[in-house]
């Protein structure tokens, strides 16, 4: 009778055995990852627009100033509003002709080829993006990883947490756009000085997010395990919470480049923006402004790729907040 027992349950356990070994295996983070954005079409599409914005933006820098195929700044006073689609005039200079023949989207007040001066400011807006985003992370990684970290310190009669945070607060209380502003008319116009005050005026969500994650993940069982083992604190942060506080950053990130976008194109509209003769969306809108009753594409054409971005890294960064969420994982 035990024998039966014990061979019963063999065969029980060698069949599950059988049946595990024919299970896939489980997935990665990044396979569930992957797997949760790309049910996600609205995502996928602006992630697509992103790919062929990037690749137009790199070709913009080196096919408008390294090697000179499309100029932005040749004046053609005698083709001036040009629509889109039209032909140089048979008396122009051959070498003042659009590459083509075609002036793709029509000339400007001054007969610029606006084909030309978008894909040139396709690569300044996209990296006075970039630039401004990466200036902000940088800053709220830092004073949220401090806050969060080492919060419970005191200084003084105020803790390190409620001293940073505090600065925070006092920080969004100000229209950020009208702070920006205000800085932008007081120095030096430059497309390096945009980068850097739209960047050093918008850290303060970054911040509160990577503080949020720290005061979770540091009583997590591995940050108390490398604790107790004398494992350095900068070790601790930046090797095992930092990587583990990204997601949400990552997500705010995404949307910050297009506010950063939004945030250039509003100050070029108002003058105040990158000034010549680098062309960007916003001041290509500004400069079009004037005309949209009689030339209605120099407004437009800046005004729906400015729109169509701004679109797509939204869409991009709801759908990265869908997938890292692990609350939203299993839907």
């Amino acid at each position: 009778m035990i024998d039966e027992s014990q061979g019963t349950l063999a065969n029980q356990m060698s069949q599950l055995s059988l049946d595990s070994e024919g299970l896939p295996p489980p997935e990665t983070p990044w396979q569930e990852f992957l797997r949760i954005y790309r049910k996600d079409y609205q995502a996928l599409l602006g992630f697509w627009v992103l790919m062929i914005l990037l690749v137009t933006a790199a070709a913009g820098k080196v096919l408008t100033e390294w090697w000179v195929v499309f100029d932005p700044e040749v004046v053609r006073l005698t083709e001036k509003f040009l629509p889109p689609f039209a032909s140089p005039s048979p008396d122009s200079v051959d070498a003042d002709r659009p590459f083509g023949g075609v002036y793709v989207l029509g000339t400007d007040e001054l007969g610029r080829d606006v084909f030309a001066r978008m894909f040139q400011g396709s690569f300044v807006s996209l990296s006075i993006g970039f630039v401004a985003v990466g200036i902000s992370l940088g800053i709220g990684i830092v004073l949220g990883g401090l806050a969060g970290f080492y919060g419970h310190v005191k200084l003084g009669f105020l803790t390190v947490d409620t001293l940073i945070m505090r600065f925070t607060d006092a920080m969004m209380c100000f229209p950020r756009f009208f702070l920006i502003l205000t800085a932008v008319a007081l120095l030096p116009p430059s497309i390096y000085t945009i980068m850097m005050i739209i960047g050093l005026f918008g850290w303060m969500g970054t911040a509160r997010f990577v503080r949020a994650e720290f005061f979770s993940i540091r009583e997590q069982d591995y940050v108390v395990a490398a604790k107790a083992l004398g494992i350095p604190e900068g070790r601790i942060i930046f090797r095992h919470m930092v990587p583990n506080a990204l997601a949400p950053v990552f997500v705010s990130a995404t949307i910050g480049v297009a506010s950063a976008i939004l945030t250039e194109s509003g100050l070029s509209f108002l003058g105040f923006g990158v000034p010549p003769p680098y062309a960007t969306w916003g001041n290509i809108l500004s400069d079009g402004k004037g005309f949209i009753f009689d030339a209605p594409w120099l407004f437009f054409i800046p005004g729906l790729a400015i729109f169509f971005v701004v679109l797509a890294f939204n869409l991009v960064g709801e759908g990265l907040r869908e997938a890292l969420n692990p609350k939203l994982r299993r839907r």
